[in-house]
């Protein structure tokens, strides 16, 4: 079955992290394409835990994931707080179920009992590189005696179980790469119990999709190998009659790239999704960039809803290269959605920038309906939200915060003077934008200037920095006797610099 082809009652897509570590940007944008291709679809999006791995996984690392789904909007039809027909979620609460089917298929024939040490197989793969052979399991334990079997157990050696891969090749259609075959000895047996009995992720996550009924498996690129390992123990299962019986189809997603051409890592400073939750990106914003991150919406556009995504995501247009992260072009998208919000929306979405611990000035200070006068100005000029606490501070602190660089660019020979003269010429100005602004006007001609050089030590002495918002509407907001105050100070500054 192909996206084509897919139906609302076909589809069933899952995504499964494992909870470790924070969330990345590789992995929301394979939760992300998920998400639209079932939301296209009218289908089902199951969100699974891989949380097999006792010693690295983690409740907090659990939660995260949750709270990240949530905050970006990505909700799911099936999975923990929501549950459905085929939980449990969790894959730590299904033990009993890969138990079960480990030992279905070492009872069919499909799996066996592997005694081989890890040096004795280091050993042999070296051999086998030397000589220019495939280094991949070559098979030693594929059919042991019951003679053997005791043998080993008696020297008190352990084993794992593995898949007995069949001896052909492997073919099948990736919706995103086209038509893909594995030749036999590239793909050997494998590994999907510890020898502590613990299941594999080789094994949970096929089982799972069987039993869940999982149609269409969209993941990285980077698990594209492993495709023919589970594409041949989904069909053993439901030569076991475990699960409906049916493969899934397979989409490798590209890679996501960093700098240098290297794919980028989760320990990638730019690759954490709390980086970019802290910074005050919007959820629509980011979620807009990572899917340009191997899809588009159309050649010539790059800003779009979501909603514009679902009604147009084929998994067919994802492109097979890999994708390069533009933190860039990120920050542009992300400022573009902050522009088209609703103003009284923007309000809302600025308010934690605007209290404790982002905001330099006392509660108190803050008056709501100030700021609401200037957040129309604001929000044309912010990339990210929490760029917001420094574009309004001049107006809650007493005194403005103090840029060295700013001062220094602004304040050069000859600032004072155009200082004192805008600072006449203001007192005597009516209150309003119009009249501020010829007012630092009238002020700069008097020196030769014009009015963005004139305007800048202006600024700078009522603001502390020579980048902000237009100045004479925040001179309207900060008052005459406050901004006098300020230019006062400046200029004593000055004298006694």
């Amino acid at each position: 079955m192909t996206d084509a082809t897919a139906t609302a009652k076909d589809v069933r897509v899952r995504f499964c992290p494992s909870p470790t570590g924070n969330p990345h940007v590789g992995l929301i944008r394979t939760a992300l394409f998920n998400w639209a291709f079932a939301r296209h679809h009218g289908g089902t999006l199951v969100f699974r835990i891989e949380d097999t791995d006792a010693a690295r996984d983690s409740e907090e690392s659990y939660q995260q994931l949750l709270d990240s789904m949530r905050w970006l909007g990505l909700d799911w039809d099936e999975g923990p707080e929501v549950d459905g027909a085929y939980g449990p979620y969790r894959q730590s609460q299904r033990t009993e179920i890969y138990a079960d089917v480990a030992a279905k298929l070492q009872e069919g024939g499909f799996a066996y009992p592997c005694y081989c040490t890890s040096e004795e197989l280091d050993v042999r793969r070296e051999a086998a590189r030397k000589e220019g052979r495939a280094s991949g399991y070559d098979g030693r334990c594929r059919d042991l005696t019951a003679e053997q079997i005791a043998a080993f157990e008696a020297e008190g050696r352990t084993h794992i179980v593995r898949f007995r891969m069949p001896d052909e090749a492997i073919t099948f259609t990736d919706l995103v790469r086209g038509e893909l075959t594995f030749a036999p000895e590239n793909v050997t047996d494998y590994g999907i119990v510890r020898a502590n009995g613990a299941p594999l992720y080789t094994l949970v996550n096929p089982v799972d999709d069987a039993l869940m009924e999982i149609t269409h498996v969209l993941r990285g690129e980077d698990l594209l190998s492993s495709t023919p390992r589970q594409i041949a123990l989904y069909r053993a299962l439901a030569q076991l009659g475990v699960g409906n019986g049916a493969t899934p189809a397979f989409g490798h997603l590209p890679y996501v790239m960093g700098e240098g051409n290297k794919k980028l890592s989760k320990r990638d400073p730019q690759a954490s999704l709390n980086l970019y939750r802290e910074r005050g990106f919007l959820p629509q914003g980011l979620l807009n960039y990572l899917s340009l991150l191997g899809w588009s919406i159309a050649e010539d556009r790059d800003i779009f809803s979501l909603d514009e995504m679902i009604a147009a995501f084929d998994i067919a247009d994802v492109n097979a290269n890999p994708a390069r992260f533009d933190l860039k072009k990120c920050e542009a998208i992300n400022a573009t959605h902050l522009r088209e919000m609703p103003v009284p929306e923007f309000v809302t979405a600025c308010d934690p920038w605007l209290r404790a611990p982002y905001a330099p000035w006392a509660p108190e200070a803050f008056d709501q309906a100030a700021f609401e006068e200037l957040a129309p100005l604001a929000q044309t000029r912010l990339t990210v939200l929490s760029d917001i606490t420094a574009n309004v501070d001049f107006l809650f602190l007493d005194e403005p915060a103090e840029d060295e660089a700013s001062w220094a660019k602004a304040m050069k020979p000859g600032a004072e003077d155009v200082l004192r003269t805008a600072r006449t010429q203001l007192a005597g100005a009516g209150w309003k934008a119009e009249s501020l602004k010829e007012a630092v006007l009238a002020a700069g001609e008097e020196h030769g200037l014009k009015l963005g050089k004139a305007q800048a030590p202006v600024r700078v002495a009522v603001t502390g920095r020579t980048v902000g918002l237009p100045l004479f509407e925040s001179l309207e907001l900060l008052g005459r006797d406050r901004t006098l105050a300020r230019v006062d100070a400046a200029l004593t500054k000055l004298g006694t610099a």
